[in-house]
């Protein structure tokens, strides 16, 4: 760790003392609009820091970096490989050519970030830092909305904090932008839909379609939990006739808006499209890959995404929904929301952490409620029980925060072999190249023109190839035959050890 990194680290530290101190302070004060600001500063710290990584992330970050920049120049064609040199499987979204493997929204939201920033890691990774951020105050106005602003500051608090939240907006894990996206969107659904039920507002309404839509073409159909989530509200405050038309309204609306992609990449890309469809349908059915887990990987992640303590606020939520004998009410909204993705994604036979993540502002506004009616004493325990609850809900995931953002960890946060390959790839601004043998291929792409491969074709490949015209590099992480090592138009670089270069 360098002395920069280390001082990096105290000063994101002391930044989010200092504005937790203050937005504490004004939560005392009841200033709820200077706590949300102090809230938001901290949070968009967080995820700038940890965004900060001048690299691209191996799962799955650096396929969704490539595939934007690709977008820039072939804006209706999405593609890992612009071309493809070598043979390449259709089913293997890892090395293919036509790369629908995702919904467009991300995707081109951040190419265009990429058009105006330039193509540079961060520039990918804003349009993530900026969603994410307004989640936290799309949870603290569906906090409010539902109960009182108390409630949608504490809730907001637990947004800003939440480590795997965080790590996604860095891309750290898998899952990354995409799930940033999906949740961002559907946070901002609900809030113009139940937004548009309270103050009787059309243009909130059509506003929560389009968030939907969005949030569908990012990460497909679970976005439509938003529906149950607005009926309910709807239903005690608008007559049946208006809820049955807006229903109706709300389906139509999102099938125009998300159908004309589906229609495009079936008539442009048929075999790619169909194969991610079913790809889709076999991860229900089958556990892909090492993400096969248990019925119960989703409830017991839960501690460790939401702290420990985290099923206590959860079932004192469900016996106050039962207490009150009243079946359509706020409660049963949160629920619905938690719920609903929970048990689908139990029966689902390909589990991963991030496919739950967009129940998290349900979670975090269920938790304030329950820290919200520990404070008003309106459970009643001891002083001592109330005090070391409250400590630990907040204590356990703010702990988590700085295991997961890491602020003095000793991981650079640039690699010396993209620094050498950018150079490499100045040298040779006005030629085709092709790298083969590297094992950084798609990040190798992203961050310079080449073309780039795994994989160590054969001499006759090779000479076909530069027949084309394409200049040769071999990186040399593994072993070379000599039949490769002798040929004369082959210039070889080692991106391990570009300092001996």
């Amino acid at each position: 760790m360098t002395i920069i990194e280390t001082i990096d680290g105290i000063v994101l530290i002391l930044i989010v003392a200092f504005c937790f101190l203050a937005a504490f302070r004004a939560y005392v004060k009841e200033r709820f609009s200077w706590s949300l600001f102090f809230i938001l500063l901290v949070g968009c710290a967080l995820r700038v820091f940890v965004s900060l990584d001048f690299y691209l992330h191996e799962w799955d970050e650096r396929y969704h970096a490539l595939v934007a920049k690709n977008l820039l120049d072939f804006p209706f064609k999405p593609m890992l490989y612009t071309i493809p040199l070598l043979d390449y499987d259709v089913t293997n979204w890892t090395a293919n050519h036509i790369w629908v493997h995702k919904q467009p929204v991300p995707l081109y939201t951040m190419a265009a970030s990429l058009f105006v920033f330039g193509k540079h890691v961060i520039a990918f990774r804003l349009p993530s830092i900026v969603l994410s951020t307004v989640s936290i105050l799309a949870t603290y106005k569906i906090g409010k909305l539902l109960y009182h602003a108390k409630v949608g500051i504490i809730a907001s608090f637990f947004f800003s904090i939440n480590g795997l939240i965080i790590e996604l907006t860095g891309g750290r894990v898998a899952t990354d932008h995409i799930d940033v996206f999906f949740m961002s969107f559907i946070s901002l659904a609900v809030y113009f839909l139940l937004y548009s039920v309270e103050k009787k507002r059309l243009s909130f309404f059509l506003l929560g379609i389009i968030c939907t839509s969005a949030a569908i073409l990012s990460k497909w159909l679970p976005a439509l939990i938003v529906f149950p989530i607005w009926a309910i509200y709807a239903y005690k405050k608008i007559r049946f006739v208006d809820l049955s038309y807006r229903s109706l309204l709300f389906m139509l609306g999102v099938f125009i808006l998300i159908m004309p992609w589906q229609v495009y990449i079936m008539e442009a890309f048929p075999v790619e499209a169909n194969w991610e469809y079913y790809y889709n349908k076999l991860h229900i059915l089958e556990g892909i890959g090492e993400h096969a887990h248990p019925f119960y990987y989703h409830w017991d992640r839960m501690r460790i995404l939401f702290g420990e303590l985290i099923y206590l606020p959860l079932l004192w939520f469900v016996y106050q929904y039962v207490k009150k004998r009243q079946w359509i009410n706020n409660e049963l909204i949160l629920l619905t929301w938690v719920f609903i993705p929970y048990l689908f994604f139990s029966f689902v036979a390909t589990k991963m952490q991030g496919y739950i993540i967009f129940c998290a502002p349900a979670l975090f506004i269920i938790v304030a409620s329950f820290i919200d009616q520990l404070n008003e004493n309106r459970i009643r325990v001891s002083k001592g029980i109330k005090v070391l609850l409250i400590i630990t809900l907040i204590g356990l995931p703010l702990s988590y925060t700085f295991e997961r953002v890491k602020p003095f960890s000793s991981q650079p946060r640039s690699l010396e072999w993209v620094k050498y390959l950018r150079a490499i790839d100045d040298k040779n601004k006005h030629e085709k190249v092709v790298l083969f043998n590297t094992k950084y291929p798609i990040e190798a792409m992203f961050h310079s023109d080449f073309i780039a491969y795994y994989d160590l074709p054969d001499v006759q490949k090779i000479d076909s190839i530069h027949q084309l015209g394409y200049h040769i590099l071999m990186d040399q992480h593994q072993d070379i035959p000599p039949a490769i090592d002798t040929l004369h138009y082959v210039e070889f670089i080692d991106l391990q050890k570009p300092q001996n270069q």
